[in-house]
C-alpha cells in the first residue's frame, strides 16, 4: 500500500468516522497512527485507513471492541507471511471464519428487520392513501 501519510481530518473524511471516534479507537488499541508529525499530529497510512474501515463495518453488526481487536489481531498475524507454523495458521483462519459466519448471520437478521420495516412503511403509506380526501375543484 501507499506510504503517503494523512492527518486525522483526511482519515475522518475518508472513513466517515468522527475525529473523536478515531481517537477513541486509538485509546482502546484498535488502531495506532503509523507516525506523528514534528508537531505531534497523528499521521495515518492507507493500511491504517483499511483497518478503520474494518472496524467501521463491524460496528453496525454488533461486534464488541474486544471482538474487533481479536479479528484485527488474527488478520494481522495472518499477514506476517510465512512466520506461522501450519497449526497456528489454521487456527487463525478458523477464527476469521467464525467472524465471517457471525457477520453473515447478523446481515441476514438485519435483512429481515429491514424487510419488516419496509412492509410497515408501505402499510402506513397505503393507509394514508386511502384516507386522504381527493382535491376539490
Amino acid at each position: 500500500m501507499d506510504d503517503k501519510h494523512m492527518q486525522i481530518g483526511e482519515v475522518a473524511a475518508r472513513t466517515e468516522l468522527s475525529l473523536r471516534t478515531i481517537r477513541h479507537y486509538e485509546e482502546t488499541g484498535l488502531v495506532t497512527p503509523s507516525a506523528r508529525s514534528q508537531g505531534g499530529f497523528r499521521l495515518y497510512t492507507e493500511t491504517d485507513v483499511a483497518r478503520l474501515m474494518v472496524i467501521r463495518r463491524m460496528k453496525p453488526l454488533g461486534f464488541t471492541l474486544d471482538q474487533m481487536r481479536d479479528l484485527l489481531d488474527a488478520t494481522d498475524r495472518l499477514d506476517t507471511d510465512g512466520q506461522l507454523d501450519a497449526a497456528e495458521h489454521e487456527a487463525l483462519l478458523d477464527r476469521v471464519r467464525e467472524y465471517e459466519r457471525a457477520a453473515t448471520e447478523q446481515v441476514e437478521k438485519l435483512r429481515t428487520q429491514l424487510a419488516r420495516a419496509e412492509d410497515f412503511a408501505a402499510t402506513l403509506g397505503a393507509r394514508l392513501d386511502r384516507n386522504i380526501p381527493a382535491a376539490r375543484p
